[in-house]
């Protein structure tokens, strides 16, 4: 009969993707190894073997549950839109600050969802790939209530991007404790949609 797992198992692994996702943001994918991941957990690489088989188990574990838990924050601006009563700008605004709070604590699992889905195999990285489009396709039905007369299907892909540009590559220069908060940011990414797509 097999052992049952401990209530620390997701707890450890939790703490193995927070490492690799460092490692692998501070040396990329292809140069960390599964000794590197183990040394920066002060462990050992059999320890490491334990909870996952191989650096790309790390890595589809990692985006696994990090797109899930994008498409939560969806899920969760929705609920908290409909519960609040907002209008769809005012819900657009608290997507976005959303998405730049989890990513203010997510910086490096961002990383890699943006530099490593390449490395997985086939299945797995469709799958990943398919939880992307619907995050992209959850902000453009975002944008088209909040903007219905500048949103058209002829430009919808594009104002969605310029979005999405705004804030996806803020993992590249955007520092906790630095001249501007994420929190900060995030307001003047509302008044850019709001003086740049009002109409």
């Amino acid at each position: 009969m097999a052992r049952p797992k401990s209530a620390s198992h997701d707890l450890k692994r939790e703490q193995i993707l927070d490492v690799a996702s460092q490692c692998f943001a501070r040396q990329s994918f292809p140069a960390a190894s599964m000794n590197d991941i183990a040394t920066a957990c002060g462990t050992s690489k059999a320890r490491i073997y334990h909870y996952y088989e191989s650096k790309e188990a790390i890595l589809f574990d990692l985006l696994d549950r990090y797109t899930q838990r994008l498409l939560a924050l969806i899920g969760e601006a929705e609920a908290r839109a409909e519960r609040k009563n907002l209008n769809e700008r005012d819900a657009l605004s608290e997507l976005v600050r959303a998405f730049l709070t989890e990513y203010e604590h997510s910086a490096t699992r961002h990383v890699s969802l943006v530099s490593d889905t390449q490395f997985l195999g086939d299945t797995q990285r469709e799958l990943i790939l398919n939880r992307q489009r619907d995050v992209v396709a959850a902000f453009t039905r975002f944008l088209k209530r909040a903007y219905p007369k500048r949103v058209t299907p002829a430009n919808q892909t594009a104002l969605t991007m310029i979005l999405f540009g705004m804030i996806n590559w803020t993992f590249t220069w955007l520092r906790p404790g630095g001249p501007m908060s994420y929190a900060a940011f995030a307001d003047e990414v509302v008044a850019v949609l709001e003086r740049g797509l009002s109409g």
